[in-house]
């Protein structure tokens, strides 16, 4: 072991381990989240107790979240889409049928006027 993995500052709870987490982590080149969910697996009972092991969850499941995102359900929202639009088409087909009418209105009038 390098003499940069015998020392430790702040507290010996690395001291006692064969292979302290930073080594380990350093060696193996581990992504951020997965080192630290290591460190605090491995302290926990001489340091942070239920919290260090709460962490450790915590960076895994930050891990997850980086390397599997949730997949959107396509279909679903497809059919979500799909809804939107034919709502959007009936609206402007209901305002143009409505701008047809008061045309037509305003036309016949015009008509009947120069008509009678």
């Amino acid at each position: 072991m390098s003499d940069v993995y015998k020392k430790q500052i702040g507290g010996d709870h690395y001291q006692s381990m064969t292979i302290q987490p930073s080594e380990f982590i350093n060696k193996n080149n581990l992504p951020f989240a997965e080192g630290n969910a290591i460190k605090y697996l491995c302290r926990h009972k001489q340091k942070g107790q239920k919290q260090d092991l709460e962490k450790a969850i915590h960076y895994c499941q930050m891990a997850i979240e980086r390397d599997y995102p949730e997949k959107k359900d396509f279909l679903e929202e497809a059919e979500k889409e799909k809804k939107e639009l034919k709502e959007c088409y009936e609206e402007a087909k209901r305002q143009t049928e409505e701008r047809k009418s008061k045309e037509w209105i305003k036309g016949y009038n015009k008509w009947k006027k120069n008509n009678v």
